[in-house]
């Protein structure tokens, strides 16, 4: 599966199956992990075989079940910190796809078991992916259009409907898609709007246009 399939065809999860994850693809996941953390300065963790982080009655009354894996995104406490566990814990979702494993985002129905991770000094829990094998593949969620989400001149050049298209499929809090594309020459714009978790969706947005738009004939702008 390649990652635009994977972006594709990835829904959120919240029912799981008791399958355990195996050795390869908990190798594959840790290696990845390894990779993101290199990349971003964060203390990403995979947390395996733990169930207590979704047993009690917020995690029931979120409708999860079933859910014993989990990612935790750890890094050093400080205003980019939001953002980058987005744009890398969506590079880790889809990778997971890609493995043939579902997710789900999870920002509060869950609760935190610390004996499940380390936190360095200085450093925080910011949000959790629950993976694993799902009772179902999930659904599609509605979707604004292009033009709910884009500030700028037409006509827009194919690269860019592209990116925003790919960003459309990212999932955000409340499905409410609150961010905005503009662009000015080749350099591409994206602003997150107001409410809870905006920051973390906006990483999430961004990956998922870098894949769409392609790695070339544009940069980030202010």
């Amino acid at each position: 599966m390649s990652i635009t399939e994977a972006m594709n065809t990835r829904h959120s999860v919240r029912q799981y199956t008791d399958k355990a994850l195996g050795e390869g693809v908990v190798l594959a996941l840790k290696e990845e992990i390894d990779a993101c953390n290199r990349e971003s300065g964060l203390h990403i963790q995979l947390v395996t075989n733990e169930p207590k982080a979704f047993d009690g009655f917020m995690a029931h009354y979120g409708k999860f079940s079933g859910v014993t894996n989990y990612i935790a995104m750890i890094g050093k406490k400080g205003p980019t910190l939001e953002e980058t566990c987005g744009y890398y814990g969506e590079r880790l979702v889809l990778f997971a796809q890609q493995l043939g494993l579902n997710t789900c985002w999870v920002a509060m129905t869950y609760s935190k078991i610390k004996t499940a991770f380390v936190l360095s000094s200085g450093e925080k829990l910011c949000i959790v992916i629950a993976l694993g094998y799902g009772a179902t593949q999930g659904v599609p969620h509605k979707s604004k259009t292009i033009q709910d989400v884009v500030k700028a001149e037409e006509p827009l050049p194919g690269w860019f409907q592209d990116g925003v298209k790919a960003a459309l499929l990212a999932p955000t809090a409340m499905n409410q898609q609150k961010f905005t594309f503009s662009l000015t020459d080749n350099r591409v714009s994206v602003k997150a709007g107001m409410g809870f978790y905006a920051k973390i969706d906006l990483g999430i947005v961004k990956y998922h246009f870098e894949i769409g738009a392609g790695e070339t004939g544009w940069t980030w702008g202010e």
